[in-house]
Parts: structure tokens; sequence; C-alpha cells
């Protein structure tokens, strides 16, 4: 196979795949929204709990024990689901700033962000910093505000303040 031939092959798929990083500031649905995604791409039959610390069906990017017992991501996961021939792959990220630096590694190996904002929260300090690292980087950002069943700000407000 020539060096032509094997760049075009790899092209071709590369065309094939999407890649997002769930990022957002700590709290904000990051895990719920992923477990959304999965469950709607054909991935997940159940959608797993987050709030319930005793749960016994957990996230399923939530694998390690101590994420299970407190109930927050605390490093990053990768999971995957394929629809109508496009392979997503979803990087599901820690908001505490404790495991930013998971986050911000994790920014590197994504093709675009999505910021998941809570309504009542709105934009916190670790969402404009993400927002920054993203700009720096040229990482595409699609921005959802998310919790909108619940008391909080308008959505469209929150756009104005990003």
């Amino acid at each position: 196979m020539s060096t032509a031939t094997a760049e075009s092959q790899i092209t071709k798929e590369a065309k094939k795949r999407r890649t997002f990083a769930i990022i957002s500031h700590p709290d904000a649905g990051k895990t719920t929204l992923t477990e959304k995604l999965l469950l709607y791409g054909g991935a997940l039959h159940e959608a797993g709990s987050i709030r319930a610390r005793k749960a016994t069906r957990h996230a399923a990017s939530d694998w390690m024990s101590i994420e299970q017992e407190r109930g927050i991501s605390v490093t990053s996961s990768v999971l995957r689901f394929e629809k109508d021939g496009i392979k997503y792959n979803l990087l599901d990220t820690p908001g505490h700033k404790d495991f930013s630096e998971d986050t911000l590694r994790t920014l590197v190996a994504a093709d675009s962000g999505l910021m998941v904002i809570d309504v009542a929260k709105g934009v916190e300090e670790q969402t404009e910093k993400l927002f920054e690292v993203c700009k720096l980087r040229e990482v595409p950002v699609i921005t959802f505000v998310n919790k909108c069943d619940r008391p909080g700000m308008e959505p469209l407000e929150i756009l104005s303040n990003i």
C-alpha cells in the first residue's frame, strides 16, 4: 500500500469519527448528559444514577469505586457509540477544580468541547477557565444550558454572560 493510499484511508476513517469533551463546572450535569447521549445513541438500555450514592446502577462513566461513593467524576472516561455510520467518542471529564488537570489533558484529544452550564449557577469561574483554554487551543465549543426545568436564569441570559 502506498503512502498516499494509506493517508487517504486514514482521512476516510477520521471523517467517520467525532470526539467531544464534555466539560463544565462541578455538578452541572456532565455525566448525566453523557449517559443520555449513550442511551439515545443505543449504547445503553438504561441510564445510570448519578445522585443516589447507594444506587444499584451507577453511571457508565463513573466506574471507579471512589466515584461511585462520592457521586462525582474524579477522572475522565471515554465512552463511545455508533450512529448512522459515525463513531462518537464522549470524553466525560471531572468538573471539580481538584481534578482539572485531567480535564485539560483530555481537551487535547477532542475535536470539540460540549460546555454544560447549570441554569441555576450560570457561568462560574471554572466555566470561564475552560472557555479560555478551549479558545487558546482553538477547540470549538458547543454550549448546552442544562437543568432548565429548575428555577434559575433564563438560558439566553446565561449565554450573554459567556
